[in-house]
């Protein structure tokens, strides 16, 4: 089962993972640093260690620096979030997430019309 992360340690995962899965210390402080957060070195250090420790990342040495490489995808990990909130929320009810998604109008036609291709092509593959 893959461990609960905050909103910050889900923030330095999709770096890593828009690194294409591994990224030095100083690449995620540079995309940090280019996308407005103003971060403590600290902070970041403590945060990449609790991705460790919760086995989401791997740390190796390179000379003197860190490079952290993700230990799963970023679909591997959205699929288990999902399940986990499908069974949290809705039972373990797919359909209870869809239903909530389309009453609510939280998927536009367009989304509809795409997800409906994408149902009809996967069935064609069955």
């Amino acid at each position: 089962m893959v461990q609960q992360i905050s909103d910050s340690e889900l923030e330095l995962m999709r770096i890593i993972w828009s690194e294409g899965g591994t990224a030095l210390y100083a690449r995620v402080m540079e995309r940090l640093d280019a996308g407005g957060r103003r971060w403590q070195k600290n902070t970041v250090l403590t945060l990449l260690s609790r991705l460790v420790e919760k086995g989401l990342l791997k740390t190796s040495k390179i000379g003197r620096r860190n490079e952290y490489t993700a230990v799963l995808s970023e679909a591997d990990y959205q699929a288990a979030q999902t399940r986990l909130l499908v069974g949290k929320l809705y039972a373990g009810s797919a359909k209870g997430l869809l239903t909530t998604l389309l009453e609510r109008e939280m998927l536009s036609p367009e989304d509809c019309e795409e997800l409906r291709r994408f149902w009809e092509r996967e069935r064609r593959e069955l």
